[in-house]
């Protein structure tokens, strides 16, 4: 039974949702694609069992400290939000108030040691409506590689809310697949701060839902930091939605950062991808690239594609672009030529550019190409192909 002072942060939390309303439909980061009333995230969860949906693998390391806490027990809440910062004002506020309202259970990891550590972290929805919370402290000089992995209990509602924290010099490579159903309604928001020389690297494939969204927060606080995140979102059906948001802050010299989406949409789906990042006074030398394209391949799906840079500083590099287009034609035509029927034509050159865009974003460092390449070898992209983009498809040749 919750402590009466966990039921006083969680009615604070409801509270401030009550005062302040849910995010309006004209808010600037959400008008493309507002997210449901804030009923459907706060729905009780009745017997929600106790314990977390987190499965750890690879966590009997030295190099791993592992904390399962229950935010239903006043002491394990205040050590699992220790630090976290506060949910604030800003467009998705709402979301983090609707968490702290709702949060039941979260876990929290710390790798330390210089030798690779690798994760593989997967979460199962339980009850029709959740809050899980991640935390994890990559320690001064470690690395890690991440494999993160999602499954959804029919007609979900989650509000997931990860917190990363890349101290002097860490390094993970991170791997997201969130596999969402036609009927689920996803809100996952990933923060990440990096100190000094800290590299992180981000590839996030995911499928799109009556309500999907994926929305990252990068703040590169300290000299040399630098921050690759790259989205494919797959958007195969009438009123399957998907809306993925990359906030990233360059707060010191020498940083460096690159947004790269590809949105595959067909039919009636909407999809929408939004960069944004601001170079800061003083961050001298720092250099951004956004690079958002959207593929409609069927029928008249609805794309929006929206960089941004906000540079309040002189000696910088930036670059930043949205592409609209088809499937190349040539491509197609070679495949057809060697045999292909035009389904499996389509869905090998689909794959192609999926795997190129995950390969720029994870291979440089020769632990995120290991782990993708595993990855990659369980055959999940190409069936999610054929059964988000390409519902035809026939027999595949080699």
């Amino acid at each position: 039974m919750a402590h009466d002072s966990v039921r006083t942060d969680a009615d604070s939390a409801r509270a401030q949702l009550a005062s302040h309303g849910w995010i309006h439909r004209r808010s600037e980061a959400f008008r493309h694609l507002p997210p449901p009333a804030l009923e459907q995230w706060l729905r009780q969860p009745g017997d929600e069992p106790i314990g977390s949906g987190w499965t750890v693998q690879d966590g009997a390391s030295v190099a791993l400290a592992v904390q399962r806490l229950s935010a239903l027990d006043r002491q394990q809440r205040v050590q699992l939000l220790a630090g976290l910062p506060h949910p604030g004002d800003g467009d998705a506020a709402p979301f983090a108030w609707a968490h702290r309202a709702l949060c039941t259970e979260g876990l929290r990891l710390s790798v330390r040691g210089a030798a690779t550590q690798q994760l593989h972290l997967h979460h199962h929805s339980r009850s029709a409506a959740e809050a899980p919370l991640l935390v994890l402290d990559v320690e001064e000089g470690a690395h890690c590689t991440l494999l993160e992995t999602h499954a959804f209990a029919p007609q979900a509602a989650q509000n997931l809310q990860i917190h990363i924290r890349l101290a002097r010099g860490a390094r993970l490579q991170h791997l997201r697949v969130v596999d969402a159903g036609a009927g689920d309604r996803i809100a996952h928001h990933v923060h990440a701060t990096l100190a000094a020389d800290a590299h992180y690297q981000q590839a996030t494939v995911a499928t799109a839902a009556a309500y999907h969204l994926q929305r990252g927060t990068l703040a590169l606080q300290g000299t040399g930091a630098q921050a690759d995140t790259a989205t494919l979102a797959l958007a195969g059906g009438d009123g399957h939605q998907i809306d993925q948001q990359a906030w990233t802050r360059m707060d010191a010299p020498r940083t460096r950062s690159s947004v790269e989406t590809l949105a595959l949409a067909q039919h009636g789906a909407h999809a929408v991808a939004n960069a944004h990042t601001r170079i800061a006074p003083g961050a001298d030398e720092a250099a951004v690239r956004q690079r958002l394209a959207g593929i409609p391949l069927a029928g008249n799906p609805r794309l929006v594609l929206r960089p941004h840079l906000e540079i309040l500083h002189d000696n910088v590099q930036a670059a930043h672009g949205a592409t609209w287009g088809a499937l190349p034609e040539d491509a197609l035509f070679y495949a057809r030529q060697r045999g292909l029927e035009e389904a499996s034509a389509r869905a090998l050159i689909i794959e192609g550019m999926a795997r190129a865009l995950l390969e720029r974003s994870l291979s440089p460092q020769p632990e995120g190409a290991l782990m993708l390449a595993q990855w990659l070898d369980g055959g999940w992209l190409a069936r999610a192909i054929a059964t988000h983009l390409v519902p035809e498809t026939g027999a595949r040749h080699g």
